[in-house]
């Protein structure tokens, strides 16, 4: 049976890599920090199911202090050229984003032919994990496609991994440390809190007030730790799952899914989201740190009452 433990020896692999490249990498004078903070994320990857809890938290506060002491550095590996990347540009144009498309169709398709055939029965992957680890095949596949397409040497997409990743530097591994924050959170009790609050001050039997109350702390708690995984299981301790759901008799898949876009919506509009904001503004080289997230504004606040209007009519009108 391929199991989720797959996926985290594949991530921990290509990490691990990156990792021994920066360790080689003597024209970086940051190289050592690098290969360390790669280091222990390929060891937490490889290793953190079978470590106890204290483990993992030192690795995580030994990636923090090399973060945090300025231990990571840009490298500039030998990749293609310049002249190369505008050369392929002009031959393929837009083609050459058809190898990210093998990742999403090799995920839903794959998805749909193992739960609605007899492909099924095999067992032949985790219950309940099936898209996740058929989303890890279609990166497998789509880099291997690329691969053989454009002919690239066996050590591009180490090298071109290595200096996106290095580019990006600890705002990489954000997210993941935003949805542990979340989860903290909700085992410290900060959701029942909001609860008790919302329920405070939002009337009995005001569904709609509730849906807005919902969305809107889902916005704003996804806009002060920065990533809406973090901002869930709070917002569905206090108010999603007692009141929409249990209290009012909502489509929980609805509220479900479409209050995680709601915190997509605050996503956009908040420099927390390091990896979403930030970096692309440093990489463009903006002038203005804030310029994405200006741009990004004017779609996020109408797309957030879309958000409220689907919940309330398809999470209640139409479910009951």
């Amino acid at each position: 049976m391929i199991t989720y433990e797959w996926l985290y020896i594949l991530a921990g692999s290509f990490f691990a890599v990156w990792s021994l490249l920066s360790l080689r990498d003597r024209a970086n004078t940051k190289r050592l920090g690098n290969a360390g903070f790669w280091g222990l994320l390929a060891a937490s990857f490889l290793f953190g199911s079978h470590l106890p809890d204290f483990g993992n938290g030192l690795l995580v506060l030994a990636m923090v202090g090399i973060a945090g002491a300025g231990g990571l550095g840009r490298s500039n590996p030998e990749t293609t050229s310049l002249e190369e990347r505008f050369n392929f540009s002009a031959l393929l144009g837009n083609k050459l984003f058809l190898p990210a498309l093998i990742v999403p169709v090799t995920a839903v398709a794959g998805t749909l032919l193992y739960n609605y055939t007899p492909l099924g029965d095999t067992g032949l992957f985790e219950e309940r994990r099936e898209t996740l680890i058929l989303f890890g095949v279609g990166v497998v596949f789509a880099l291997a496609a690329a691969m053989v397409w454009l002919k690239a040497p066996v050590m591009a997409p180490a090298e071109e991994g290595r200096r996106l990743l290095d580019s990006i530097g600890w705002a990489a591994i954000l997210p993941q440390m935003l949805a542990a924050l979340g989860a903290v959170f909700a085992l410290a009790g900060v959701g029942d809190v909001i609860g008790s609050l919302a329920g405070q001050i939002i009337p009995d039997g005001s569904v709609l007030l509730t849906v807005i109350v919902f969305a809107l702390g889902m916005a704003l708690f996804t806009m002060i730790m920065g990533n809406a995984f973090a901002a869930f299981p709070v917002m569905a301790a206090a108010i999603g799952i007692p009141l929409l759901v249990e209290g009012y008799g909502g489509n929980p898949a609805v509220i479900g899914a479409v209050g995680m876009l709601a915190g997509f919506c605050g996503t956009l509009m908040t420099p927390m989201a390091a990896n979403f904001n930030i970096v692309p503004a440093a990489l463009l080289e903006l002038k203005d740190q804030n310029g994405v997230i200006k741009q990004q504004i004017g779609t996020a606040i109408p797309l957030w009452v879309c958000n409220v209007a689907i919940i309330y009519v398809a999470g209640f009108l139409l479910w009951n």
